[in-house]
């Protein structure tokens, strides 16, 4: 597959028109603003593990030397996932920028609600995209279709039998089906990856969200040969620096920690679920990392936690909040105590 040449023009071209999407984890802005001290803020805005997989130091090896295939990472993750052929990402955030750039220009569908970076790469790229209210193409024709599976942040998630269709529907017509499954990893009966190889479809897994190893910028993806091809040429070498390669594919092989986070992390989510409702703000969605509450009090809700040094995610449209996990028992304590502060400010 060759790299159209009209990727770098659109770069030139638009980028200046385009405002990049603003994420979770901005701690220190908040801190800034709030007058609030770095280490005096509980942070639930990004949806990642709050009891991350216990890094140990990389091996002294790693750091001195360039990073090398055939150190055991592909095969860790090909493990882990289920699926041959890993081309191991900066991140499924490396893919999500790069893809766009390996098709010519056309119709590219993305989920009205969810994360931006998709929209925004693609438009950037210089696509048409059609923001899709529900994340249903419907009998749209389309050249590439993205769904986040489960979404973020809604936490909707489509069944394996739709996506499917869809996959075989974009492929009769050269296009592609990608499906990020960033927050997949604790319910992977809904994963695409038993099907990774067919032709259109591409799958984007990240170590960031279960592992809750963000820093380490670790991600995967998965094709049909030419576009893995295609895309591994286009990023060129060393994707990954020595020290993540030795981390990830130590926290990839660690079942017995994998089968504890599999088992705590939904209870954990069930209880934040709770825990919301009780304070009148009953999620509409979520997933085992994070709940998503959809209310016009927003940005009052945002700015009354933000006061108490509690950092939470807020989406514009629709107007929503998405709480990641508390993570030791003060946090929860802090999280609900904060809350009924609100609520009362509000009677």
């Amino acid at each position: 597959m060759s790299i159209p040449s009209h990727s770098y023009r659109s770069l030139i071209e638009t980028d200046a028109t385009l405002i990049p999407p603003e994420h979770g984890g901005r701690l220190r802005a908040a801190a800034a603003r709030y007058a609030i001290a770095l280490d005096q803020w509980l942070d639930l805005s990004t949806g990642l593990n709050p009891h991350p997989w216990p890094v140990t130091a990389p091996s002294t090896l790693s750091w001195a030397r360039l990073p090398e295939d055939g150190d055991g990472l592909e095969h860790a993750a090909a493990a882990f996932y289920g699926a041959p052929d890993p081309l191991p990402l900066a991140g499924s955030q490396a893919a999500i920028q790069a893809l766009p750039r390996l098709r010519a220009p056309g119709r590219v569908g993305v989920p009205a609600v969810g994360y931006r970076e998709h929209a925004y790469h693609w438009r950037l790229a210089g696509h048409a995209v059609v923001e899709l209210p529900e994340g249903d193409p419907g009998d749209l024709e389309l050249d590439a279709l993205v769904v986040i599976n489960p979404n973020n942040p809604t936490g909707h998630r489509w069944p394996v039998e739709r996506l499917l269709e869809w996959r075989e529907r974009l492929a009769a017509r050269g296009g592609w089906l990608i499906v990020d499954e960033a927050f997949m990893d604790v319910t992977p009966g809904y994963s695409l990856l038993p099907h990774a190889g067919l032709p259109g479809l591409v799958v984007l897994r990240s170590l960031g969200k279960f592992f809750g190893l963000a820093g380490a910028r670790v991600g995967f993806l998965w094709a049909e040969p030419r576009v893995r091809g295609a895309l591994r040429h286009w990023l060129g070498p060393w994707t990954l620096s020595g020290p993540a390669r030795d981390v990830a594919r130590r926290a990839l092989n660690d079942t017995d920690w994998q089968r504890e986070m599999r088992a705590a992390l939904p209870l954990a989510s069930a209880r934040l679920e709770r825990l919301l409702g009780a304070h009148a703000l009953a999620p509409m969605g979520g997933t085992a990392l994070f709940q998503w509450v959809a209310t016009p009090r927003a940005e009052a809700l945002e700015a009354g936690l933000a006061k108490q040094g509690i950092l939470v995610r807020r989406f514009e449209h629709p107007p929503s909040l998405r709480f990641g996990l508390p993570g030791r028992e003060d946090d929860w304590l802090r999280l609900e105590r904060a809350l009924g502060r609100l609520r009362s400010d509000a009677c």
